[in-house]
């Protein structure tokens, strides 16, 4: 009873009776979807600067204590598989929860783990405070799901989660450029203790811009708004059925969920080496030193930023919805990016620069669209349980580019890792070749068809 009191400020924010003049109604919308836009944006950007914290510090810190790249992916590896846990089990709260405190609880709580982290000075404790901020950063991303699949429709949803996602792109390059600043002048203490006064203002932002559902408002749901065809979540029979069956049914039961799950999971091989291993990378084999190697790194993600945003045209405009035909092509061609990267015989900073920003533009289009694909197969109401489960595979990955990838450095060389990336990169291409014809959202296919006739039926079996 006590947690449940302690708590209640998570509640949904409940019904408010409509807005009755029409014109008055269109008014509120638009200026409440680009509100909760920007207030989703600077509060996920706030997430990434306690989260990223760590990439460049850990040279300086393995150096200071003299602890194994092996070690140190370990910890990565923990971060990852407690992030890609939490993210899983919070796009469930996520789904019944107020996105506003939801959100700023979370970015609180990783501040204050960042800030014991500055402040330990031993491996295990170094573990510990990470694997806490992976739980805590597993907060963030849930509340963006459910306030995206309730203010923007299924057709535009390609769009809408670029722009969100690229707070990924921005906080994280935002933070290795101000960390490369830092740790220069400072000390490597300084990586967690700035970031984390920065995602405290982040989260008083959140508090103050941020609101729950259109309903909460006096506004309709978004279908009606846009005049498409009613989500089961909005729909009488929709509300009959219980939660934990249509998460069995759409989510579980799906064989395209899983496909974009694995999809997911190679992709963020990729995604988290570059990330995590590529100042340290750069510094030893390519001649950079750790300011350039921060600078490459931080170019990595703002090239991620424009894939991610023409991805997300791409996915709505140029293929109709068809995401899994735009993730297929960029993994492709990220594939040949990393490729040249690797066995290119080439110490020049700015083409090697260049080739790993061609990268990060084409691992970011997928790496934002998983969410969109996993969103557009299930009702609204499970928006975020879909997209948690998609993460939950993607921070499975970092068991090989975190832990994974520094023993096989360790033993086997640079080659040898630069090898598996090129495998993942195939791998992710082939699996998202497979939903080269999905598209549940599509008027006049198959899919949509099935889709519609299994909201309309009210059937959770």
């Amino acid at each position: 009873m006590f947690l449940s009191n302690m708590f209640s400020f998570l509640k949904v924010a409940p019904d408010i009776p409509r807005i009755a003049d029409d014109s008055e109604m269109r008014k509120q919308y638009k200026y409440w979807r680009f509100r909760v836009m920007y207030a989703m944006l600077f509060g996920y950007i706030g997430f990434y600067f306690v989260r990223k914290s760590l990439a460049v510090a850990m040279p300086v810190i393995e150096q200071e204590f003299n602890i194994p790249k092996a070690h140190l992916g370990l910890i990565l590896t923990a971060f990852g598989v407690t992030y890609g846990i939490s993210k899983f089990i919070n796009g469930f709260a996520g789904d019944r929860t107020n996105p506003r405190y939801f959100m700023a609880l979370g970015l609180v709580c990783s501040a204050i783990i960042n800030v014991f982290f500055g402040l330990s000075s031993g491996v295990i404790a170094f573990g510990i405070f990470w694997i806490l901020n992976g739980w805590f950063q597993g907060m963030g991303w849930a509340p963006n799901s459910r306030t995206l699949v309730n203010w923007y429709s299924a057709k535009e949803r390609g769009v809408r989660f670029s722009i969100t996602n690229s707070a990924v792109s921005i906080g994280a390059s935002g933070v290795v450029f101000l960390n490369g600043f830092l740790i220069v002048r400072y000390g490597w203490r300084s990586c967690f203790f700035v970031p984390a006064g920065i995602a405290v203002l982040a989260a008083l932002f959140v508090l103050n811009r941020h609101r729950d559902r259109p309903q909460s408002l006096g506004l309709p749901p978004v279908e009606e708004y846009m005049g498409e065809e009613a989500d089961i979540t909005d729909t009488d029979v929709g509300k009959s059925i219980p939660y934990k069956d249509i998460v069995m049914k759409y989510i579980f039961k799906n064989p395209g969920m899983w496909i974009v799950c694995l999809a997911n999971l190679f992709l963020y091989v990729i995604r988290y080496s570059v990330l995590d291993w590529g100042t340290t990378f750069l510094t030893e084999s390519k001649g950079a030193d750790i300011t350039q190697a921060a600078w490459i790194v931080g170019g990595y993600e703002l090239a991620g930023l424009a894939g991610m945003l023409v991805g997300g045209w791409a996915m709505d405009k140029l293929f109709k919805g068809y995401g899994g035909r735009t993730c297929a092509i960029y993994m492709a061609l990220c594939g040949i990016f990393i490729f040249l990267f690797w066995r290119l015989p080439i110490q020049s900073v700015y083409i090697n620069g260049l080739l790993i920003w061609g990268a990060g533009f084409m691992i970011y289009g997928p790496q934002c669209l998983v969410a969109v694909i996993a969103a557009n197969m299930v009702p609204k109401s499970a928006g975020a349980a879909a997209i948690g489960l998609t993460g939950l595979f993607g921070y499975m990955s970092t068991v090989i580019s975190g832990w994974g990838l520094g023993a096989i450095v360790d033993r086997y060389g640079w080659n040898t890792g630069f090898l598996l990336l090129v495998f993942s990169a195939v791998i992710a291409m082939i699996l998202f070749i497979l939903l080269w014809n999905s598209n549940p959202h599509l008027p006049g296919t198959k899919a949509y068809a099935e889709h519609g006739n299994n909201k309309l039926s009210g059937s959770a079996a």
